[in-house]
This record gives structure tokens, sequence and C-alpha cells, in this order.
């Protein structure tokens, strides 16, 4: 078996694949009906208003339909496009068992426990037929697929086929929405179908019954734990044989589409494969926990689908992909016709072209192979087929080894020549399942979890890649890479030690197979649904999908057909160049390709090359996306032009920030303002580009608390009163004229006031507040003079001048047109002189990193391994958490990161500090008071007398004098300390205790504390970082010290 989709879930009662999709739906014991996506292994959604367990589901041929019927004793047929029900059928009883559409008419057939069967017709909504003659219940109904015949099985113990012929004839009358029951036709003709035939035979109650697709044979399994075969003529109907094997109730059977075998499924928790022609037991398939309620199979492919108490699985019995190999132009495959299941299709070719010899592997009898020789255009048999073989590949012109298990310890490589003669035996070195070719004297071996290399002359492993399970290698024409396959993974590799190139992986959906494109060192694969590249660098994408001009892939289908397809490698190709930095390679595949959509782009952007991903956006497409590219790539022009298409504020916001940001254009800042209405945001830019005028011009807008702080800006002190006193705010209006010296106003204002004049400060000089000198007097800011870019000079196809004054009506009372140089679009017009594409150069964190041996170097580069080991060489540092944001990525960070230079930014100093006088004073008196306290004072009397001796204040010397003559009374300590202040120490930075000068000690290469010898080899407790005493050679900080 091999399973192809499997699902979690509660106990599945019914299964149903899609015709022409690759779905199947799944009814729940708990109501709820799912649809599946099986190759992709996605949920695509849910269905449920049935009320209790949903035993049968069933998609219509050529309609966006499916039929549900469960224990409510209701028939609902679906949508599944809108996910609606569109309507329900009543009429049976109890519960309801299995539903089905024909594939011709407009019927639906139902089996139910009140022991009838019903045709409906779904169109009319009417019960077309009701078939009634089983005295159990009816387990199900199924139509035959060619003729007007219907088989139904019983727990009454009997399969009944029914002729339904009648009713193509019949006249179906409307539905009467009163009547939901269909009663009203119970009397006339709702019997017309009658039994053909009734099949006795069955021990115990009948759960299944199946029509052979071409052959008049029918399949039925029951609670007596037997499958059986019957066989019908015009005439009647007989069992044909009985198979036995299953140890409890059988729930489904069925045969086969495309083979002569029988499946059946049952409670003892096994999948059953029997030959229908010999009657015996081919295959069993078991799982541990789960029994099994039902089968179903794919109407076109081999696929069969069976639910069990924990969900559903979709499988097939066999491989169906033939085994092939590529040599030179020559395709080589293996085709087995036999029937299923009893000989293994071939896995694997290999082939040797100047002997004209193929080996084909196969895993019959625990595995097997096969040698073959071509004469002439024929294939030979020259060597019959030799068990005990797990895998088979040539390793020389006339040699080929064989992984031999047959002997059931330590796995073997058995070299062997065209004669099938053994060479010798090479013992392998770890546990093998496989072998693979690797060139001439070297094998690839599939270990558990990783592949190795093993070379047959040297017997040594050369290199080794921990990978999931391969199934496929594929080496480039050179040897030099070579490509693992695995079920959902891809790994480019190269030769030499099996270096890891990249690693891509499919998540959705599983790896076919594969083939280089030697020219471009490009990967191209197939999955289930498209052909794919990868790029050495591990970016992947769609060529075209296999359900639908440049190069050609040639393939094999499932048949073993040979096909040629063509594909367009534009899309990789394009990739490719970008990856390897050949611009002028891509600049020439902008202009000449069509290459777009959003992937492009998407992939473009995340690459770095907004500027290129400008050129992707179609015209039609969002203009969000182009406005994004635009400002990302610093392209205001474009930016411009799709925030007015967009025309909103948020756009227009960033607009203006960007303009700011990226070159301090002026004009589109203006202009991005201007659109908002943000008046308080272009009375600040008016001020600081000195456009008084413009200024002066929005005072006439109504907003005061605007008008006020334009007033503020121009310094016009008879407007600004003006402003007060329309706003009744006199004081503050006669306070403005006074300070200012408008006498006139003043006067007027005071008679206005009456007694409630306020009075001036006294004493103090007023000085009129005059607006800044602005930073540039009208026009843009100064720009850096830059290089254009690497795409602009080859891409751009030209670009119209635009003018300023088209803005100028965005504001009625603000005139923006402007004459004379330094305004408008001076900082955005192009170049004219003509561009050369840049020569390929190092990167700048290359240039840093390049064998510099300084750590702060490396850090700035982004090496932070080598610059961690810099560190422990050269510090001892071993704890490197502390310094990841405080050192580490700040310093990477601030290298890659710059602040603009401004002729008023203060320049930044770095002061240190020494130890002063008074630190000393005050560490002294705290001492000398802690020992004193403490009755220590014989050492209270050494720091009274140093304290003395730095000159200290009044009050700290008559305290330093009083200790000292209290000292001098009685000169002992009550607590002996280990303190000797005559001979000079440091403090350890561990244990706390002096180290004397003369005594042993460790110190810490980076901050340089002293400790005692037993903390050597620990984290320094005082900078923890480095390890204490280690050997270190000192911090490089200069390329000087190097020299």
């Amino acid at each position: 078996m091999l399973t192809k989709f499997e699902t979690s879930s509660n106990q599945v009662r019914g299964l149903s694949f899609h015709p022409k999709r690759p779905w199947i739906l799944s009814s729940l014991h708990t109501g709820v009906i799912q649809l599946w996506d099986y190759r992709m292994a996605t949920l695509i959604g849910t269905f449920e208003e049935h009320d209790g367990p949903v035993r049968g589901v069933h998609f219509h041929i050529s309609q966006p339909l499916f039929v549900s019927g469960g224990d409510d004793y209701k028939i609902k047929v679906w949508n599944y496009k809108t996910h609606k029900c569109l309507f329900t059928l009543l009429g049976h009883l109890d519960y309801i068992r299995t539903v089905q559409f024909h594939h011709e008419c407009p019927w639906i057939v139902s089996a139910s426990d009140d022991q009838t069967i019903r045709i409906w017709n779904w169109q009319s909504r009417t019960c077309v037929s009701v078939l009634a003659g089983h005295n159990h219940y009816v387990m199900c109904a199924s139509f035959h697929p060619k003729e007007d015949l219907l088989v139904s099985a019983s727990l009454d113990q009997t399969v009944r086929v029914w002729d339904i012929a009648p009713l193509r004839n019949k006249k179906t009358p409307p539905a009467d929405d009163d009547d939901i029951m269909g009663l009203t036709q119970m009397n006339s003709d709702l019997f017309d179908a009658t039994v053909k035939y009734v099949l006795e035979g069955h021990d115990r109650g009948v759960n299944w019954a199946a029509f052979h697709p071409t052959l008049p044979l029918i399949v039925s399994g029951a609670d007596d734990r037997k499958v059986k075969l019957w066989r019908t003529n015009e005439t009647k109907a007989w069992e044909v044989d009985t198979l036995r094997g299953h140890s409890s109730n059988v729930s489904s059977v069925m045969f086969h589409a495309k083979h002569d075998v029988i499946v059946s499924n049952s409670e003892d928790k096994t999948i059953r494969v029997w030959d229908a022609t010999k009657r015996t037991e081919i295959k069993t398939f078991r799982r541990e926990n789960d029994r099994f309620w039902i089968l179903a199979a794919h109407p076109e492919t081999n696929l069969l689908a069976a639910g069990h108490d924990s969900g559903l699985i979709v499988f097939k019995l066999e491989r169906e992909r033939p085994a092939f190999a590529l040599s030179g132009d020559s395709l080589l495959y293996a085709k087995d016709d036999s029937q299923v299941i009893p000989i293994q299709r071939p896995r694997t070719v290999s082939h040797s072209p100047t002997e004209n010899a193929a080996l084909i592997s196969s895993d019959l009898d625990g595995g097997s192979y096969e040698l073959y020789i071509i004469r002439s255009g024929v294939v030979q048999r020259d060597a019959k087929r030799v068990s005990g073989g797990g895998s088979a590949v040539f390793i020389a012109r006339n040699r080929f080894a064989v992984l031999d298990k047959s002997t059931g310890q330590e796995e073997v490589l058995v070299v062997k020549n065209l004669k099938n003669e053994v060479v010798k035996k090479i013992p392998l070195p770890i546990p093998t399942y496989a072998i693979f070719y690797a060139g001439t004297g070297a094998l690839l071996c599939r270990c558990e979890g990783k592949v190795v290399m093993f070379d047959l002359t040297q017997r040594l492993v050369l290199g080794e890649v921990h990978t999931p399970s391969v199934r496929h290698v594929v080496w480039s024409n050179d040897m030099e890479s070579v490509a693992l396959l695995s079920k959902h993974t891809i790994i480019l590799a190269s030769r030499k030690e099996l270096v890891i190139q990249c690693t891509l992986h499919e998540t959705t959906t599983r790896v076919k197979s594969g083939a280089w494109d030697d020219d471009n060192g490009v990967f191209i694969y197939t999955t289930l649904n498209h052909v794919k590249y990868c790029l050495p660098n591990g970016d992947s994408g769609i060529i075209r999908t296999l359900d639908v001009s440049s190069d050609k892939i040639f393939c094999l289908d499932r048949d073993g057909r040979n096909k040629e397809i063509t594909v367009n490698a534009t899309e990789y190709m394009f990739k490719l160049a970008l990856m390897r930095k050949r611009y002028d390679h891509v600049a020439r595949m902008i202009k000449s390709s069509r290459i777009s959509g959003q992937a492009m782009v998407a992939y473009l952007q995340q690459k770095g090359f907004p500027e290129v991903a400008l050129h992707f956006v179609e015209e039609e497409e969002d203009e969000r996306v182009r406005f994004n590219l635009a400002i990302e790539s610093g392209n205001m022009s474009v930016a411009v032009a799709s925030a007015t298409k967009i025309n909103e504020k948020d756009y227009w916001c960033r607009l203006g920030v960007e303009a700011l940001r990226q070159g301090g254009n002026s004009s589109i800042v203006e202009f991005a303002y201007q659109q908002t209405r943000s008046i308080e945001r272009l009375s600040f830019l008016y001020l600081i580009t000195g456009n008084l005028e413009k200024l002066s011009k929005l005072m006439k807008k109504k907003d005061v608390m605007g008008q006020f702080q334009n007033t503020l800006y121009l310094g016009d002190v008879k407007e600004r009163v003006k402003i007060l006193e329309k706003g009744g705010l006199l004081p503050l209006a006669y306070i403005t004229a006074s300070v200012h010296g408008l006498k006139d106003i003043a006067e007027r204002l005071s008679i206005a006031l009456g007694d409630d004049v306020p009075s001036l400060p006294q004493g103090k000089t007023h000085s009129l507040l005059m607006p800044p000198i602005p930073v540039v007097c009208g026009g843009d800011w100064p720009l850096l003079r830059v290089m254009k870019g690497i795409f602009e000079g080859g891409l751009e196809s030209g670009n119209d001048d635009v003018e300023e004054g088209d803005w100028g009506d965005a504001l009625d009372m603000v005139d923006v047109e402007e004459d004379g140089e330094g305004s408008g679009w001076g900082g955005l017009e192009l170049l004219d002189t003509p561009f050369m594409t840049p020569s390929q150069g190092m990167d700048v964190s290359q240039i840093w990193s390049q064998e510099s041996p300084l750590a702060a170097e490396q850090a700035a580069a982004g090496s932070f391994d080598t610059a961690m080991s810099l560190l422990h060489r050269q510090l001892g540092i071993k704890n490197f958490a502390p310094l990841k944001s405080m050192l580490l990525l700040d310093l990477f960070s601030g290298s890659h990161s710059y602040l603009p230079a401004f002729s008023s930014s203060p320049v930044l100093t770095s002061l240190t500090a020494n130890l002063q006088p008074p630190h000393l004073r005050l560490a002294l008196l705290s001492a000398m008071g802690v020992c004193y306290k403490a009755r220590n004072l014989a050492t209270a009397y050494n720091f009274a007398k140093r304290l003395l001796e730095t000159n200290p204040t009044e009050s700290q010397a008559k305290t330093a004098r009083q200790i000292v003559q209290a000292a001098e009374r009685n000169m002992t300590d009550a607590t002996e300390l280990n303190y000797d202040f005559r001979n000079p120490f440091v403090i350890c930075g561990s244990t706390y205790v002096p180290i004397y000068r003369g005594q042993e000690n460790v110190s810490c290469p980076y901050c340089t504390a002293r400790f005692v010898p037993s903390q050597e080899g620990n984290i320094c407790g005082i900078c923890d970082l480095a390890v204490i005493g280690a050997d270190a050679s000192g911090l490089l900080c200069s390329p000087s010290q190097v020299r």
C-alpha cells in the first residue's frame, strides 16, 4: 500500500472522490461533512446541517453538487462552491445508510433502515420510485455503471438486483409544497421497479454489494466474515465462489476499476486484496487500533480511500511510476505490464553505456535485481532474477555493486562482473538501507537519517549529509553537484565532502523527480502538479503546471509513454542573473521578456531590489504596490504619480515624511501637505525654508490658532494684537501692544478696559520675537551627489518634466508657482549622461572581515562567530550573553547606519574622571566610623591618621582627632581582621579577601580584576564575560598592532 494522504478525525462512515479535482468528501459520525484536497493535504471546507451521524455522501459527475444522507432521516443536496444546502428530500422513516447520484439521469438512490430503497429526481425534488422487498435494514444501494440495474444489500441476508428500466420513460409530476412526504404518489406508480434477482447464500446480514464495472459480476460482503462473488446472465444469477480470510464483519467490498482484483475492508482492522480470477488473497494491510467502515474508488485513477474509526486514508495498491535512468541522450525505463500486486514494479534502473548493460532492481522477495544486455536495440536478459539484493548499481564500466542483506548480519557490499560473478565483498561501516551511484569507485549510502559518500577503493567515508529518507539521487553531467530528493525535501550539495549548497522544502506536496540544467547550474524538478526550479541559493519558483517557449523536458507518464513538454526558463534565468549580479543581463531581460506577476514583485522586494520590482508592476495592478515600491527605492516622481491616483490621506502623509527623509525635496513635501490640508505643517515648512511670502498667505485661513501661530513665525505684532482683540482677549492684546511699542493701539485698548488695565512688569527690557534664519532660503535642501542606481540608466524609457505650477490650485489661498532655479523638481530630474553597468565588486562587509584580526571589525561586518572566537583568544571571554545587545548587535547596526551632518550639530566628546581627594576622604571617613563602632580601635586609629593627612574639613578633622585620642588609650581590635595597612593589597573579586603584594593570584584578562588561585577557570564575577586566569593574547584594537 502506498499511502498518499491521511487525516485524523472522528469515525468516517461515508467517502466520495471528486471525478475531476483532487478532492474527497468524508462524512463523520459526529454529523460533520469534510471536503479535503488530498494532494495538498488541506481541508477546503466543512458542512454542518445534519442532526446526527452522516453515513452516505456522493459527488455529482458533472455539476458542482454532492448529496448526503444521515440518521436524521434527511437527504440533503449541497452546492460545494457556495457551501450551502440547496434543498432537503424527506420521505424515509429511519436512518439513511447510503446515497448516490446516477451517472446519466437526474436521479439519487438512497438506502434506509426503514427497509426501503428510494429513487429521487433531484431536479424536480420528488420521489420517483420506492423499492420495497427487503425485510430488514437496507445497508447499501448503488446504480450499475452502464445498465439500468440497481443492487442492494440488506441485513435480511440477501442481495437483490432491481430492474429500473421502466423509470426512464416515466414522467415525473411537479413537486407539491404541501406534500413533502410524497404521499400523493403512493397509490400511483411509485413501485415500477421490479426485482430481477435475489442472491441468497450469506449466513448473516449483508453489509455491502457492488457491480463489476464491465463484467456481469457482483461482489458482496457480510457479517458472516465472507466475501462472495456472483455471476448473472439474462435469466438467472448464481454464486461463483466465497473468499474467506476476514476475522470479523466485512464492512465494504468492491471491484478495482483497472485491475482484476477485489478489495474489501472489515471491522477486523484490515484491508484485503483478492485475485478476482484465482479467488485467492494477495495482500493484507492492517491497522493497529482502527476498524474499517467504508471503501471508495476514484472513477478515473488508481486511487482508493478507506474510512476508519479515527479518520480516512487515501492510497494506491502499488507504485505506478516506471523506473528509469538517463544515460547521455538515451532514456532507459522499465515497465511492468503484469497484473497488480503479484509482481512488484521495478524501483531503480542503472545503466552502463559502454557495455550497454542495465540493472533493474525491485522490492520483490525482500529485494531483487536482474541484469540485461542491450544488443542492436534488443534487450536480452543475461541473468536470472537474483534475490537478496536490496539495491544494485554500476560502479565501473563492467562492475556493479549489490547491497546484500541476505546474511541477516551487517550489510555487505558485493561487487560483481557482467557475468554475475562475485569479484569481492566489502563490509560497510554503518547500517545501510540503499545505495546510489556517486561516480566511478564511489557510492552514496542511505543510512538512518543521513546519506554518506563511501569510497570503495580506500573504504573510507568521504562526507555525509543529514537528511530525511532519500528516494532519488540526481547528478549533474560534470558530477560536481548532486540533488538528494526525499518525499518533501530537496538538498543540493557539492561532490566534495557533500557540502550543502541549499535545502528546499515542499511542505504541502511531494517531490517526484528532477534533472539538472547543466548549462546554468539550475535544478528542475516535478511535483504532483508543477514543474519547478531551484537555484543554488535556495530560491525556487514554478515553470509551468502539469495540467495544461525555450527549453524542452523529456518525461515518462505513469503508463511508461515518453513525452516531451516545452517550458519557459525566463523566470529562473532572470533570478540566476540577479543572484550572480549579472546586471546587464537583468536589464536586457526586463526589456525583452514578459516577466510579471505579484510573486516576482514580492521576490525582488525581498531580495532588496525595489527599483527593479517597480518595472514589473502592471498598469492595471494596484497602485498601492507601485507606491510602496517607489518609496522603498526612492523614486519620488513615481511615488507622487501613484499617490495622486490613490488620493488618500495616509499615502499623502507618508509621501511627505519620505520626501523629507530621503532628500529634503521641499516641493514634494509642500504638495503632500497641501493635499492633506496640514496647515500647521505647511507653516513650519515655509518657516524653515524662509518662504515668508507663502507663510503670510496662510493668514487668510479661518483657523484662529493657526493664524496666531503664523504671526509669531512672521514677527507681525499688529496682526497678533488684532487676533487677540478679535478673540476677546483684551488684556493680552493690551500687554502685547504696550510691550512692543504700539502706543496708539495700547491707548485705545486701555480705554476699552477701563479699570481692568493690567500692570506691566517693571525693570525688564522687552524685545520683539523674530523668526530664526532659515536653513536654506527657498528651493530644496542640498542633496548628496550620488551615482545612479544599477538599473536606472538602462531601464528608464524617458521621463517628462513635471511643472511645479500644476500643483498651484491645490489650495486657493496659496500660490505655489515660482520662477527661477532651485525650486520645483530640481532634485528629481534624471541625468542625461550615459550610464555604464558597474563591475562586480567585493561586498563592504566582506572587505571589513577579510582576514581581519580585529574583533570589532568582524562584529561590524556581521561575522559574530569569528568575532567571538577572537575575543575568546585575545581576552578569554566565554560568556557572550551580556555582549549580545550591548556590543555585538549595536556595533553591527551602528556600522550600517549614519547621521547626516549639520553645521549646528554639537561635537560629541568623551570625558574621563580621575579619583579626587574628596572621594578618598569620604571612603576613609566611612571606614573609620565603621571600625570605631565595631570596637576595632587600632584599625580606626590608622584610618583616622590617614584622613588627617588629606586636609579634611573642620568637622571631619574634629571627628578624626577624637577617634585618635580614644584609640591611644586602648590600641586593640575587638574583631581580628585580615588586613595589614602597611602592605599594599587588592581585593579578590569573588571572595572579597585581600591579596597582598607577593601572594599568588590570577586575573581576569578582560577587566584585570584579581582573584585568589582557587577561582581560576570560573567566569569573572566583575565583568561576567571572561574566564579567570585564561591564557589570552590581549585585545587588538588597531591594525597597526599587527604590522
